[in-house]
């Protein structure tokens, strides 16, 4: 097990090929405690080089599941208990309420932190 600090994009590439190698190793191996250390070590090089990824505004990650999940505005309507109040959050005239939130949170799983981030209505 030879572990050394991720500095650049090289040590990252070899790193991540040592992962793909290694990721399937059962538990208490010494091949299963360098996985663990690697992924800390992979972690902390894409925190410090990339940052964190801001949470997605809610309007766009409700339209984004909706599609996964091959839902119509008229799908989310039934969730929501009316066509209109759809309509009205998908185009940004109507701000959801914790009510709302709720039922989307729970139909579509999006977390509930997500959907209440600020967001812009016209």
């Amino acid at each position: 097990m030879k572990i050394k600090l991720i500095k650049n994009e090289i040590d990252y590439s070899k790193a991540l090929k040592r992962l793909d190698q290694i990721f399937h190793t059962e538990k208490g191996t010494k091949e299963n405690d360098e996985l663990e250390i690697l992924i800390m070590l992979i972690e902390k090089y894409e925190t410090e080089t990339v940052g964190e990824f801001p949470d997605p505004d809610p309007i766009e990650a409700i339209k984004f599941k909706m599609d996964q999940m091959e839902m119509t505005q008229k799908d989310l309507a039934l969730v929501l208990g009316l066509k209109s109040r759809a309509s009205e959050i998908l185009s940004r005239k109507r701000p959801m309420s914790i009510n709302i939130i709720r039922k989307i949170s729970k139909a579509l799983m999006i977390p509930a932190d997500i959907l209440i981030q600020p967001y812009e209505t016209v």
